[in-house]
């Protein structure tokens, strides 16, 4: 994802800035000198509106957006062709590809859990508060496609909400434009060190119609706009918290919307994720004028969600198909094998998750489970007589093999 140091400027303009004064809350919670040194004025951000842009973009990076927008198409062409677009295990799939952005997503905000927490709580089950939070994130990420076929005002605070609802201490926050000033960087007592100073709580709602109205325009290269409208996001940075997370699920939200990818979740923050240091450099650009960066940031995350999550694909539907081989002779008719498509998108299961979200009978469920766990399908994980959970080892392993290989990358990087 390495851009050449004398790649041409993709110009947008750039932020301005406003200027306020500051007087630290609670100043006895701090230092005589923290207190002095965050007293007095300091400059706020005022994004430029981007409604109207008239996107100058080279020949050359016209070509890796478009060669990248085609790797996207594909991996989304592939999820179908590999599975059937009448699989029944297409839409747990999708699922899980949604699970896993979610989860990368969340671990550019070092919120990281493993894939057997994450599904784990997925059934209220475990108590790992990283898993918790980046169910919010998936929770986002569904609103996002749910309401991808118009982005709009109401889409994002809905994604928001998705995403706080349940993150302790912010509950009241979630689905709510913030209402008081918020900075980037060193400065607990004030914003006058930050490294960055979001605009002043006051430009939000009118920054959000410029945003949503060029969202919303027809005449620009998909990615290319996905990049842009998610760094103007982030620099608008509207809420307390969340606004990565949100920011991410908008851009799953805009791909679907324009038609980029219409059966999965495109697993971009997983190419993020490879290097985050250049990805926030990039929004740094961003907001000194030059989209450059954030444009081939997002082209070149594309191509390694393209192509690591075909592999996620293709391992996943190995790993069903071994399971499909584990259960021969079981009578076509078992419930076992409606029940199989479904440990896709969530490996780990109980009887609240199997006769509440799939409606099957408890007698139903448990001869399905215990043909499962005969054939070695699915093991029992609790050792207890009542409360059991059961987990696909296979599907979590092909998961956590996923987040380590993206690990690796970045390590390389």
């Amino acid at each position: 994802m390495v851009a050449p140091s004398n790649s041409p400027r993709i110009p947008v303009e750039p932020v301005s800035h406003e200027t306020f004064d500051w007087i630290p809350r609670a100043p006895q919670m701090y230092s005589r000198a923290e207190v002095e040194r965050q007293t007095g004025a300091y400059q706020a951000a005022v994004t430029a509106p981007i409604l109207d842009l008239r996107l100058q973009i080279s020949g050359e990076d016209s070509a890796d957006v478009e060669d990248a927008t085609r790797q996207l198409i594909s991996f989304d062409e592939h999820a179908q062709r590999v599975l059937g677009a009448d699989n029944p295990a297409l839409g747990p799939m999708t699922a899980i590809l949604l699970r896993t952005e979610s989860a990368s997503s969340s671990q550019i905000e070092q919120l990281t859990t493993s894939a057997k927490q994450l599904a784990l709580a997925e059934i209220d089950e475990g108590d790992k508060a990283n898993a918790l939070m980046v169910i919010g994130n998936v929770r986002a990420m569904e609103a996002a496609l749910r309401l991808s076929a118009d982005v709009s005002e109401d889409s994002i605070l809905a994604m928001h909400t998705a995403l706080l609802r349940h993150q302790p201490g912010f509950e009241h926050e979630a689905g709510r434009y913030r209402r008081e000033q918020v900075w980037i960087g060193m400065g607990n007592a004030g914003p006058r060190t930050a490294d960055f100073v979001a605009p002043h709580h006051a430009r939000i709602p009118e920054a959000i119609t410029d945003l949503v109205g060029f969202i919303k325009r027809q005449d620009l290269p998909v990615l290319a706009q996905v990049a842009i409208a998610h760094a103007q996001f982030e620099t608008i940075h509207p809420f307390v918290d969340g606004n990565g997370r949100t920011g991410r699920a908008i851009a799953q939200s805009v791909l679907r919307n324009k038609g980029l990818v219409a059966s999965t979740a495109v697993p971009i923050s997983a190419g993020l994720l490879v290097d985050t240091e250049r990805y926030f450099a990039a929004l740094t650009a961003y907001r000194s004028g030059d989209a450059g960066p954030i444009i081939r940031q997002f082209a070149g995350a594309s191509r390694i969600a393209a192509s690591t999550g075909s592999q996620l694909v293709d391992d996943l539907v190995a790993e069903l198909e071994r399971s499909r081989a584990m259960m021969n002779g079981l009578r076509s008719d078992a419930t076992a094998w409606r029940l199989l498509p479904d440990l896709v998108g969530q490996p780990a299961v109980n009887m609240r998750y199997l006769t509440g979200a799939l409606g099957f009978g408890e007698m139903t469920a448990l001869r399905a489970v215990d043909s499962l766990v005969e054939r070695g399908v699915l093991v029992e994980s609790t050792g207890k007589g009542r409360n059991r959970v059961w987990q696909h080892r296979g599907i979590l392993d092909v998961l956590d093999a996923y987040a380590a290989r993206i690990r690796r990358m970045s390590a390389r990087d």
